[in-house]
């Protein structure tokens, strides 16, 4: 591949580590109304403070008619009457005004989703769209950092008094946001230690988080905003997870909220010391460096794509009597099917075959010619095996179901598919739901094993593809792949003739020797990535190597690539499973 291993030296700015809390500018603000639901009830007051880096930059503060009456109750408590709002301008000439004021500039509230839901009612009452303000709601910062032992309630009044507020909270808007204003200050100087220092850390600032876990936040400083896969080291610069997504700083960041629930990524946060970013053209590379890198670091919070090599298959074995076998690799001239997810998944497929077919159970190789004395295992006797032990290798009944097995292998399951389906509809008249459960299981786990070597057989057997997608951008994604493992990527920039670029591909890319059939030179997830981008969409073949021998396109094909592209046939979908109707029947079968 083109790109590199280690990681790419990247230019810090604000957007890559955030905006300081102290560049922000808050408004915050403070409502009175006439009763506690949007429904039914109108702004009688608003109240804001504007302050930056703990300097007020301005207020707005004003009385609003509701159009009717102020309930008693209500009058009583914050002091507004109905006599003081006749007069005073109405929602539809406040509202813009205010909008105007916090323009730009990030909501706070005390009880937030009471301010802010009038707000957006008011505003779908008079509207006007909702401009999105980002919201802090100081209720739940409060419940972060401050104990029941300091405070009886998060309350405004009792935190006003808590943090020695230069204004008392007094039910009117604008003496409320500015005792809010100083409450804010005081939260963020707590959050300031365990790592809220930027704008972007107040989303997840009330987070359930244990501070050792956020302060390793800064672990995703620098980051950069682009695609490829990130690896967490620890002491002696062990890696310990490795991942990969479409934007690395924003999925780095995630591990240190709470949106993070897994157990064993919180342990691994707490070990790691760094993070190293390997930056991709494509998410396609991301995804094939991520099965590589693992694959290579054996990194212990990793759970899936580890140790590729040690993927088993079923071997059908080259011996006079052939038998079933779970292996770890594939041989010459043999037969296979895989390979599996887990030894448990091969050996519910061999179970599947040997129910199917009588060939042996024994292990251990047996003489084409039965030794002096042979007796049939104790298999025989209760009808599980075909006791070849006692036949001759020449003896037509046992090649003919060898030939039989080995077809449904290599491509005819209904035999398979058939058995199990009468086996499973007897099992549940006599309601042996149990073990029909189990038959259907082995199955399952031969039919996918069945679709995955068809897949990948034939993506192993071409020496070299080239295959091309349109970008978002009008440019061109290049795909080289050899023997199933992709050799190298590219992007070629819009308005651009790819013939150049594809050129030097072919000339650069990794070599790959053939692999012995039919494993893929690479890992068999890293075949099952690329033939799920050669069966998505736009995706249009550039060159095939032998048995199909698509020439390469030369340069003047090149000339126009939309038209030299779009000629070509796309490929059939790889990602769809084989699906087999058995004919006469009820019964299909799917990987």
């Amino acid at each position: 591949m083109t790109h590199p291993a280690a990681p790419t030296p990247v230019q810090v700015t604000l957007e890559d580590i955030g905006t300081p809390l102290q560049q922000v500018t808050f408004v915050v603000v403070d409502l009175e109304t006439t009763g506690g639901l949007t429904a039914g009830a109108a702004i009688t007051e608003f109240g804001a403070v504007k302050v930056r880096g703990g300097e007020v930059l301005g207020e707005f503060q004003t009385l609003v008619d509701p159009g009717g009456p102020i309930p008693a109750q209500i009058q009583v408590l914050t002091g507004i009457t109905t006599a003081m709002v006749i007069g005073a301008p109405r929602i539809e000439e406040v509202l813009p005004s205010f909008l105007e004021f916090a323009r730009g500039s990030v909501l706070v509230a005390h009880n937030a989703p009471f301010d802010v839901g009038f707000l957006k009612a008011a505003a779908a009452q008079t509207g006007h769209a909702w401009p999105g303000f980002p919201v802090v709601d100081t209720v739940k910062l409060a419940r972060r950092v401050v104990t029941r032992d300091e405070a009886p309630n998060h309350k405004l009044s009792t935190l006003a008094g808590l943090f020695h507020a230069t204004t008392t909270p007094e039910h009117r808007a604008l003496a409320d946001a500015r005792a809010t204003v100083d409450v804010l200050h005081a939260l963020l100087g707590r959050l300031g230690p365990l790592g809220i220092t930027h704008l972007e850390d107040l989303a997840t600032a009330a987070d359930p988080v244990p501070a050792d876990v956020r302060r390793k936040r800064t672990l995703a400083d620098g980051l950069p905003d682009a695609p490829g896969v990130y690896l967490f080291r620890g002491p002696k610069d062990e890696v310990l997870y490795v991942g990969t997504s479409t934007s690395l700083r924003k999925r780095v960041r995630s591990y240190f909220t709470a949106a993070e629930k897994r157990g064993r990524m919180r342990e691994m946060v707490r070990i790691a010391l760094g993070v190293t970013p390997v930056v991709c053209a494509t998410r396609l590379e991301a995804q094939v460096r991520e099965l590589r890198l693992i694959a290579q670091h054996n990194p212990r919070y990793n759970r899936r794509s580890r140790m590729p090599e040690r993927m088993p298959w079923v071997r059908l074995t080259v011996e006079p009597f052939p038998r079933l076998s779970v292996v770890r690799e594939v041989v010459e001239g043999a037969t296979h099917l895989g390979p599996f997810a887990s030894r448990a998944a091969a050996q519910s497929a061999v179970e599947a075959l040997q129910d199917t077919f009588a060939v042996r159970r024994c292990a251990g190789k047996l003489p084409a010619i039965p030794r002096a004395g042979a007796a049939a295992c104790h298999l025989a006797e209760i009808g599980r095996c075909s006791a070849p032990c006692v036949r001759t290798a020449s003896a037509p009944g046992y090649a003919t179901e060898v030939e039989d097995l080995r077809a449904a292998m290599t491509g005819d399951p209904s035999r398979v598919v058939v058995e199990h389906a009468q086996r499973i509809a007897a099992l549940i008249d006599r309601e042996r739901y149990e073990e029909a459960a189990t038959v259907r299981d082995r199955l399952s786990a031969y039919l996918r094993g069945a679709a995955r070597v068809q897949r990948l057989a034939p993506l192993a057997r071409i020496a070299e593809l080239c295959a091309a997608r349109r970008t978002d951008e009008g440019g061109w994604e290049l795909v080289l792949v050899r023997h199933g493992r992709l050799a190298t990527t590219a992007l070629v920039p819009p308005r651009t003739d790819p013939a150049p670029a594809i050129a030097s591909l072919r000339a650069t890319a990794e070599h790959v020797p053939p692999p012995i059939a039919p494993a893929p030179a690479g890992h068999p997830e890293e075949a099952d990535l690329i033939l799920g981008w050669l069966g998505s969409p736009g995706v249009r073949l550039v060159s095939l190597s032998e048995p199909w021998a698509l020439p390469v396109r030369s340069a003047a094909a090149w000339a126009d690539p939309a038209a030299a592209i779009a000629g070509i046939a796309p490929l059939p979908d790889p990602r769809a499973e084989p699906v087999v109707r058995v004919p006469g029947t009820d019964v299909v079968g799917a990987a």
